[in-house]
């Protein structure tokens, strides 16, 4: 008998919410905490995050806190400053952290682009390690990677499509 240890996987809770844009997935952990968020069609993508972040995750079909689920529908509604009022918690590299945290600092309807990202967390030339971890950001809409777009104002790309894309900005009120 091998002495392999194995760890255990994680126990995440899974939860759908109807949106004007489509079915957004939300897991949450015990405490509550958001850890991902996406869209029903990128089901795999956001499994495939989760994995590269915590490893083994057993998603089970469990309620969001009340709290979450309100705030996220009022945001669809148009109360856009709900979003920083839903608790979250984040796996990642330092670096994807320094992004993401950054990330939920942009105001709703304004946007802002990968180079001026990259100098706001002082890594003016780390351009392309922003857009790479804006891609794999795991709580899309909460950590708005949808306000990051390219130097010449072109939206570029959106893990969610870009039609998703366009709605969320259109939706707080960003001239595209």
């Amino acid at each position: 008998m091998s002495a392999r240890s194995t760890k255990p996987s994680l126990s995440f809770g899974l939860d759908r919410l109807t949106t004007p844009i489509g079915i957004a997935l939300l897991v949450t952990d015990a405490d509550g905490m958001l850890r991902a968020l996406d869209w029903e069609d990128y089901e795999h993508r956001m499994r495939e995050l989760l994995r590269l972040h915590y490893g083994a995750v057993d998603l089970r079909d469990q309620p969001a806190l009340s709290d979450t689920r309100t705030a996220l529908s009022r945001y669809f509604d148009g109360d856009l400053g709900r979003l920083q009022s839903i608790a979250w918690r984040i796996a990642g590299t330092p670096f994807q952290q320094k992004v993401w945290t950054a990330l939920a600092q942009i105001p709703a309807g304004t946007t802002m682009s990968y180079g001026a990202l990259a100098a706001k967390i002082d890594m003016p030339r780390a351009i392309r390690a922003v857009g790479h971890a804006n891609g794999s950001n795991p709580i899309s809409v909460v950590l708005p990677c949808h306000r990051l777009i390219g130097a010449d104002g072109s939206l570029v790309k959106y893990g969610g499509g870009l039609e998703r894309k366009r709605w969320l900005l259109r939706h707080e009120g960003v001239e595209i």
